[in-house]
């Protein structure tokens, strides 16, 4: 049987990235929506789309009503702001959030209706082109057929998928990444590092996504440690840059397995950013799918330096989980408790977490079967734990 592999249709990769997509940009549309966060340094960002667009005479509205990770609600109101001002495509600029409120609102604008709506359904239909400018390096969102955003009447991060929230263009200058502070650079390396650990361990993998993923795992091990202690080094940005990219085209079409389905209740109920809740789960939950897939924990292992051809393919995996285990604490990743949850309060959400887990679909990726009670262990075994 044939495999389908998707990205989107034209990246533009390193310095100058946006000036070299304004012939692009110029086809897409009259009048762009540029969809970004309320930070100062989303507004900066913002500012040099916008240079652009007045540069090519088109026009724009900025909506830069995401604030923290997108809600139904967010996207309610940027499908408003749309309609409203007759706009006509896209951009996004920012970290994942404004990315995915982004995809939700171009479905939103062309289909109607509220993203709830869209939960479970392959949504494959014409949407205005959306341009993705990411300005961390981690979500992979740039090169996705995946949104995630929270509904709030249920609590419940909703994944939502399909191609028509795959970026018509996404455009990756790794000077956007510097400004980013440690623990975002933290986080959102080590999401990256989560995709394509999991792409490369999913039910799903595919020749072409294996290649991805073991490409972006060896940047990561080389190059996170020197972005998290010396922001500013444009090679360490670069490389990361690259490695959530790739990482992002990896698990878009092996998909995700357990971390991510087990992270996303945690960032629903405690607020948790994404790329954190995962690091905090990710030895946790590899250590439990280690069993399923020693070849295949154990080639990464090999592929970091990690091991070598001596050792078993569980021996390899093991050492594997260690090197993660040891970038962690480099990195000072904060336990439940450090990060300053309720023990009460989680213990309390955990049969709720376990169960919309399992719901997401994308503990069933792991190689290993996964039950819901076998969630709720782990979860159990997160508290008072670190890396």
């Amino acid at each position: 049987m044939g495999q389908k592999f998707f990205i989107p249709d034209q990246i533009i990769f390193g310095k100058d990235a946006l000036e070299d997509s304004k012939d692009i940009i110029n086809t897409f549309g009259h009048k762009a929506l540029i969809v970004t966060g309320s930070s100062r340094t989303s507004g900066e960002y913002a500012k040099q789309v916008t240079e652009v667009l007045e540069a090519l005479g088109v026009a724009y509205t900025v909506f830069n009503g995401i604030s923290g990770e997108p809600t139904d609600r967010m996207i309610t109101d940027g499908v408003t702001v749309y309609r409203q001002e007759q706009c006509d495509f896209l951009i996004g600029i920012g970290g994942g959030s404004p990315l995915d409120a982004m995809k939700a609102i171009a479905i939103l604008a062309a289909k109607g209706g509220e993203i709830a709506d869209y939960l479970g359904k392959e949504v494959n239909e014409s949407v205005p082109p959306m341009v993705a400018i990411p300005t961390t390096a981690g979500t992979g969102s740039e090169a996705t057929q995946f949104t995630i955003v929270t509904d709030t009447k249920t609590q419940v991060k909703m994944l939502l998928k399909g191609s028509s929230f795959m970026p018509t263009l996404a455009v990756v200058d790794p000077r956007y990444t510097i400004s980013m502070p440690q623990e975002t650079t933290v986080a959102t390396g080590m999401d990256a590092l989560t995709h394509a650990v999991e792409a490369y361990t999913s039910r799903k993998a595919q020749p072409l996504s294996d290649n991805f993923a073991i490409s972006a795992v060896k940047r990561i091990f080389a190059y996170l440690s020197t972005a998290f202690h010396d922001g500013r080094n444009t090679e360490a940005r670069e490389q990361m840059a690259l490695a959530a990219l790739e990482a992002g085209i990896a698990f878009n079409n092996s998909s995700v397995t357990l971390v991510h389905g087990m992270s996303r209740p945690i960032g629903a109920l405690f607020h948790v950013p994404h790329g954190l809740s995962n690091t905090m789960l990710i030895k946790e939950c590899l250590n439990f799918a280690l069993e399923g897939a020693y070849e295949r924990f154990g080639e990464l292992g090999r592929q970091i330096g990690a091991a070598d051809k001596k050792d078993s393919d569980k021996e390899a995996s093991e050492k594997f989980l260690q090197a993660i285990s040891d970038l962690c604490r480099e990195c000072q990743v904060p336990t439940l408790e450090e990060y300053g949850i309720d023990r009460e309060e989680f213990f309390g959400a955990i049969e709720k977490m376990a169960e919309d887990a399992i719901k997401s679909g994308s503990p069933s990726n792991t190689k290993k079967p996964v039950v819901k009670d076998e969630l709720v262990q782990i979860y159990k075994s997160l508290w008072n734990k670190g890396a």
